[in-house]
């Protein structure tokens, strides 16, 4: 029983996409709303928080609608073409934006990089379900922790590829005490990799085929089957089943109530608590991006041996250390202890590659196959749900109480996450025997 690496790695290409886009939002949104529209931080965690408030409404809309979607190039290929093309677009006008503003500042400048950002994060929310929704759709049950690996490992090198660039294009010795900074060449460098990847998966994913091919597979396994029939509501999970579901949906939020206050406000805080820039804090993302992807494909093959709850456990506790290590280098201000600083993101990526390789396969495990997308939008609402909170919620806490109270904010979310996954019941690897998983390796591709 062995996974198409090949065809999740070209699948993977939208993630890759998506993953570079974020890590550039992520990290440089806050730095423009701050130093060029001079907003505090009570107002950019709202901004910051607002993309994630459109997406728990269209990330289940979008997976709901591809999943009824029948079109040549497949149920999936249409959102992911239409939403990057769209994004391409809007992603270039924002630095044009931000540039002008600085040279001369106006509301009409800033009201436009408002509506921009806003047209921008609605064109991501259009893809992202259909675009994670496509592993699962071409992938069998048993091979979805492995496939989730491939796919992670893809929008790692995503990151990684934004990282070294935005390392190499502002170093620390160009950005620190500038009055401003020009983003322009990296929101063009992160729109034309956007635009290459997709493209390729244009030429190169022939999703109908191999759909049905994967269809075929499982309807010759009915035992991988959790859901049960309703005749006026179709497929439904059984009370169980939904149990575990929800407490499965609470532990995604919990974690990403914890990394994402880190990757929105890790850069504003090396500034204020480190006298660091963007070079060190791009630096630190690396390496944690670097300690991810050396251990996707390991985090999966530990799950098929352990299980996949076990190995959740795992990453969560090793989460929450990571956080609590990261406070004390942090705050004894001395920089001889730095290079422990990226021992201990090294290991950030090792926790987040357990957790997060392993926690979307234990959901679209628990669904019906005509339902992913569904699923998949339900399984991105929970740590959108969790995004829109915890950028406004730091931000608060850091301003009002003291910017050192970041690591230790993720560390008790980290464990919160932890104490929830231990309700969780289902989505665990099932023992499956080799009947028909054997020619699911050789397939064309």
């Amino acid at each position: 029983m062995k996974l198409n690496y090949r065809r999740t790695m070209l699948t993977g290409l939208a993630f890759l996409a998506i993953m570079a886009f974020w890590q550039m939002y992520d990290n440089i949104l806050p730095l423009i709303l701050g130093k060029t529209f001079h907003m505090d931080e009570s107002i950019t965690g709202l901004i910051m928080a607002s993309d994630n408030i459109l997406a728990l409404f269209m990330l289940p809309l979008f997976g709901r609608i591809s999943d009824k979607t029948h079109t040549r190039i497949g149920k999936r290929m249409p959102f992911i073409l239409f939403g990057t093309g769209l994004a391409v677009i809007f992603t270039n006008i924002l630095p044009i934006l931000d540039n002008s503003y600085a040279s001369a500042p106006s509301s009409f400048k800033m009201i436009s990089f408002i509506v921009t950002l806003g047209l921008l994060l609605i064109a991501m929310s259009a893809f992202r379900s259909p675009a994670v929704a496509l592993m699962p759709d071409v992938t069998p049950k048993p091979l979805r922790s492995q496939g989730n690996a491939v796919i992670n490992l893809m929008g790692a090198l995503g990151g990684i590829i934004y990282l070294v660039f935005s390392a190499l294009m502002y170093p620390e010795a160009k950005t620190k005490g500038a009055e401003h900074v020009d983003y322009q060449p990296l929101f063009i460098f992160i729109a034309a990799l956007m635009f290459i990847a997709i493209g390729l998966m244009l030429l190169l994913v022939k999703e109908p085929k191999w759909s049905a091919e994967n269809d075929a597979i499982e309807k010759a396994h009915p035992e991988w089957e959790l859901t049960v029939k309703d005749e006026k509501k179709g497929a439904k999970l059984p009370k169980p089943v939904l149990r575990s579901m929800i407490f499965l949906l609470s532990s995604v939020a919990l974690w990403y109530f914890a990394y994402n206050a880190l990757t929105t406000w890790f850069t504003t805080y090396v500034s204020t608590i480190m006298d660091k820039q963007l070079g060190f804090a791009s630096t630190c993302f690396l390496v944690t991006n670097g300690g991810a992807i050396l251990s996707f494909v390991p985090s999966g093959l530990i799950a098929a041996k352990i299980g996949r709850k076990k190995t959740i456990l795992m990453g969560t506790l090793l989460f929450s250390a990571c956080f609590l290590f990261a406070y004390f280098i942090t705050t004894q201000g001395s920089d001889s202890l730095l290079f422990t600083m990226y021992i201990d993101f090294f290991f950030v990526g090792v926790a987040w590659a357990l957790i997060n390789v392993n926690s979307l396969p234990m959901a679209v495990e628990m669904c019906n196959g005509a339902d992913t997308g569904k699923f998949t939008g339900y399984y991105y609402a929970a740590s959108m749900s969790a995004q829109v909170v915890t950028p406004v919620l730091a931000g608060f806490l850091l301003k009002h109480i003291s910017y050192k109270i970041l690591f230790p904010y993720a560390a008790l979310f980290a464990f919160l996450s932890f104490t929830t996954m231990l309700f969780v019941r289902h989505g665990d690897n099932g023992t499956v025997k080799n009947k028909g998983l054997a020619a699911f390796e050789d397939l064309d591709v």
